[in-house]
């Protein structure tokens, strides 16, 4: 199973967001997105893609679930393929 990362948005320019997360800033090609971003906005990031612009009324929600994966995560296998998602924000 493949699973997104949230981030937060930070700069946009053309196709390409800087966006932070949870602290590690990445460029994300935007492409793919399913509306407009802008700065302040959270995305859901696959392999350096945003796929799709988290709705406001989800964001607190997103990120506390992906927090207690993150907490959670020795054995657990979403949790797993979470932290892999984030070290390959880190390349």
């Amino acid at each position: 199973m493949c699973l997104g990362v949230p981030g937060r948005v930070i700069e946009v320019r053309d196709n390409i967001a800087v966006v932070d997360f949870f602290g590690v800033s990445r460029q994300v090609r935007l492409e793919l997105v399913d509306e407009p971003v802008a700065p302040g906005d959270y995305i859901l990031n696959h392999v350096g893609f945003a796929i799709r612009r988290i709705p406001e009324g989800d964001i607190d929600g997103t990120l506390e679930m992906y927090r207690q994966l993150l907490r959670e995560a020795e054995d657990d296998l979403m949790a797993a393929d979470v932290q892999g998602e984030l070290k390959g924000t880190r390349a």
